[in-house]
């Protein structure tokens, strides 16, 4: 079965700014993804804040994400689905995809021999 990875992108000050509330708000949308999935799910994790990345390019190594930008990846889900439909009607339970600051990158993961 086609694999799928969701890259889920935001803007990690908003998402540190989130009350309790809405936190566990946030947390009650991805578990009801993750119910509404079941065993598609075959991974994922929330990743710590971009400022505690590191970046390696070559033989440097830096502090934090490589690119400027105010949309750091902040988590992924690895799914197995029949198809793209599937995954995009799934994927649209997250709550970045709402979310003025964020939003998520479906990208389908290469099987190699």
């Amino acid at each position: 079965m086609p694999k799928y990875t969701l890259l889920i992108y935001g803007d990690s000050a908003q998402w540190e700014a989130l009350t309790v509330e809405q936190r566990r708000a946030h947390d009650a949308a991805h578990a009801d993804f993750r119910d509404a999935a079941g065993d598609r799910v075959i991974g994922g994790q929330e990743l710590e804040p971009s400022p505690n990345a590191t970046t390696l390019r070559g033989s440097v190594t830096s502090d934090g994400p490589f690119l400027e930008t105010k949309e750091a990846l902040g988590g992924f889900y690895m799914l197995e689905a029949a198809d793209l439909d599937e995954v995009l009607a799934l994927a649209k339970l997250l709550p970045e995809v709402q979310a003025g600051h964020s939003g998520v990158e479906i990208r389908p993961v290469v099987e190699h021999p």
